[in-house]
């Protein structure tokens, strides 16, 4: 695991070698001060030597100066390296999560994702940070300090080796006990961005049933289960400052008794238990240190563990060896299909379909929801793999080709249609980003949406909202589909994608296709038998099967769902006439 975080230090090296190196020095100038001023007391105010006081005092002003230089220094490049480590594991994580297969993303909550980003990453940044200089100032001051001690008295340095210990086996305790809480804590961050996402998300609809009250309840449960579990791993965690207070003031008790016994007998000079009391407070400041270290480590250890998760994710869909990077042409074959979501299990949504689409056909499908039309249609731009058979695209297999080049040959525009912040051309320009304005002009006509676009102020300059949320889901849905027709597809697939705009539209929208993207395989998944009617050959699923096969009169014939499903239309619309 921290082979892997290590990796994304990259750049930051140098900076990550200078912040403990500058660390050292600060360390070594700061714990040549007590042994400087023992000095002082011995040799120049014990015995009235001006001379030495200001010699050993220049020195010690020296160390503090050097002391203080290395100490910035420090901090700045423990910083930059840190903020930039950082930066780097989330540029990394975004990466990998782009590459993600529906699969893939489907393992994780799209807050789960987020709160890695965020606060995990946030958290490991600090750990980074304080290994660079605590992990190096502590152990090093505990260690020099240590053997300053034992060079002035070895038997006063007992006691200190035996608070090591003692605190060294409380806070393996404290740790282990802690960590698998903090683990879990962090999925309870996850719950939490979950609440404030769907709410924000949906604000529209809570508002409208008026669930605010419903909402904040939720969010209150999902706050109050982070606060309890912070609780309990907090409980574990707050023995570690009582224990070191009561090893701090046993060390200074001890130290004050037989320093003062090693006076009187002559063992011990005056300056050097000044030293020693000192270099105590180094040694327990030190521990001090080394145990909000431990508390730090123990909650990012957590964090980076959830991080790594996601950078050692295998997207398991991934470019062959020597992928064919052009498509022929929109002939579609499905061979023998077959398709689960749960790998390993017998429960399958797609069952031996089979299914030739000769290249420019316009083809319908109709089914009742779940009965798989939108995962099948995912099987040709390869969104999803199959478990059995094959699917092919001008004569090859989809597994065969470059993936950019497979879905930049495949447009799907789905029923529920996502617009980014920016202008109308910038979204259209996701179809194709170097169309000119007149190809986008051309698309926009083909999909009846520049009949509204002229009626705004700004026209294609008009702004749109993150989500689409200032134009209605008819005029939304247009734009997707003049977006997917940028992109001068071999294959177009609409799954339920004019579900919002009303029948005339509908119909000239179909029209446009019939003629002016005749060579273009066009796939309309829908609900209404009146988008489908005209298609070459019509497609009736049921239960991730195959029902039905046929022209519009031929399955109003043959087939019982469709039969049921015109009906039911049909008494629909004479009882709204």
């Amino acid at each position: 695991m921290i082979k892997r975080l290590l990796q994304e230090v990259k750049q930051y090296k140098k900076s990550s070698i200078l912040a403990p190196l500058f660390m050292v020095g600060e360390v070594t100038m700061e714990l040549m001060l007590p042994f400087l001023m023992s000095f002082i007391i011995d040799k120049g105010i014990e015995q009235g030597n001006m001379a030495e006081i200001l010699k050993y005092g220049g020195l010690m002003l020296g160390c503090a100066f050097v002391s203080l230089f290395c100490g910035v220094m420090s901090g700045y490049h423990a910083a930059y390296a840190s903020s930039g480590f950082v930066r780097n594991l989330r540029e990394a994580m975004f990466k990998n999560i782009q590459k993600f297969s529906f699969s893939n993303i489907d393992k994780y909550s799209t807050s789960g994702l987020v709160t890695r980003m965020m606060t995990d990453a946030t958290n490991v940044q600090h750990s980074y940070q304080m290994v660079l200089r605590m992990c190096v100032r502590s152990p090093l001051m505990l260690i020099v300090a240590m053997c300053m001690t034992i060079y002035i008295n070895p038997q006063m340095a007992m006691i200190f080796l035996v608070a090591g210990a003692f605190l060294s086996v409380i806070l393996a305790l404290i740790t282990l006990n802690a960590h698998p809480i903090f683990r879990s804590t962090f999925k309870k961050y996850d719950d939490l961005n979950a609440s404030v996402q769907e709410n924000v998300t949906n604000i529209r609809v809570v508002k409208s049933f008026v669930k605010e009250k419903v909402e904040t309840g939720k969010f209150k449960e999902a706050a109050g289960n982070l606060k309890k579990m912070f609780s309990k791993a907090e409980n574990i965690l707050v023995f570690n400052n009582p224990v070191m207070q009561l090893t701090m003031y046993s060390c200074m008790i001890l130290l004050s008794w037989m320093g003062a016994k090693l006076v009187v007998d002559s063992s011990l000079t005056t300056g050097e238990l000044m030293s020693l009391f000192t270099y105590t407070m180094n040694i327990l400041s030190s521990l001090m240190m080394l145990s909000m270290i431990f508390v730090m480590l123990t909650m990012s250890m957590a964090s980076a563990q959830r991080i790594v998760e996601i950078l050692e994710e295998k997207p398991d869909i991934t470019n062959p060896e020597n992928p064919v990077m052009e498509v022929k042409n929109g002939e579609i074959e499905f061979k023998d299909v077959c398709f689960g979501y749960a790998k390993g299990e017998d429960k399958e949504v797609l069952s031996h379909i089979n299914l030739k689409i000769a290249s420019g056909e316009t083809i319908g499908i109709l089914g009742p929801t779940g009965s798989s039309k939108t995962t099948m249609m995912s099987m040709i731009p390869r969104l999803y793999d199959v478990d059995h058979g094959s699917v092919t695209v001008g004569g090859v297999d989809v597994r065969e080709y470059d993936l950019k080049v497979l879905r930049d040959s495949v447009a799907m525009v789905l029923q529920k249609n996502v617009l980014f912040s920016g202008s109308i051309k910038d979204n259209l320009r996701w179809g194709d980003e170097n169309a000119t304005d007149e190809e986008m002009l051309e698309a926009c006509r083909l999909a009846c949406a520049d009949e509204f676009i002229q009626r705004f102020p700004d026209k294609y300059d008009t702004h749109i909202e993150q989500g689409g949320t200032n134009v209605s889901g008819g005029q939304k849905q247009r734009l997707c589909i003049a977006r997917a027709l940028l992109k001068k597809p071999k294959v177009l697939i609409l799954d339920d994608s004019t579900s919002a705009v009303d029948t005339r539209t509908d119909q000239m929208i179909r029209t446009s296709f019939r003629e002016y993207i005749p060579e273009t395989t066009k796939i309309i998944i829908s609900q209404r038998i009146s988008s489908l009617m005209d298609a070459d050959r019509i497609i009736v699923l049921e239960d991730g099967r195959i029902d039905g096969i046929g022209t519009h009169e031929t399955l109003l014939k043959e087939n019982a769902i469709y039969q049921e499903v015109w009906n039911t239309q049909k008494k629909g619309e004479d009882d709204d006439e």
